[in-house]
């Protein structure tokens, strides 16, 4: 059974730092792409950052050089590195294996001071 459990998801200032973990199970997770999505309040899902099978990222424009997506195959995790987080950054975040329908159940990330 495949499952995608998401943690890391915090309250914190503007300017600070947060890691998100997509911790994934029941699949072979070294052949699988990766993706972490977000939906802010009253606003659609929208894709944030991806990570291939190769190693090879993508990165949504407004998170380019603030964010970074990495993987462990050993630990089957995804990871999210959130530097110089702004209040527009508030959302719950998901992970989503490869362009398949399953997600994670989110985690929270709220950017206030």
């Amino acid at each position: 059974q495949v499952q995608l459990v998401e943690s890391g998801g915090a309250l914190v200032q503007p300017g600070g730092s947060l890691r998100l973990a997509c911790a994934a199970s029941g699949i072979v997770f070294s052949v699988w792409d990766m993706g972490w999505y977000r939906r802010a309040p009253g606003k659609e899902r929208e894709f944030v950052a991806s990570i291939f099978n190769t190693g090879i990222t993508r990165y949504a424009d407004s998170v380019k050089g603030r964010f970074t997506i990495s993987r462990d195959n050993a630990e089957s995790t995804v990871y999210l590195q959130m530097n110089s987080l702004k209040p527009e950054d508030t959302a719950v975040y998901y992970c989503q294996l490869g362009v398949t329908d399953y997600w994670g159940q989110g985690t929270q990330v709220t950017v206030s001071s």
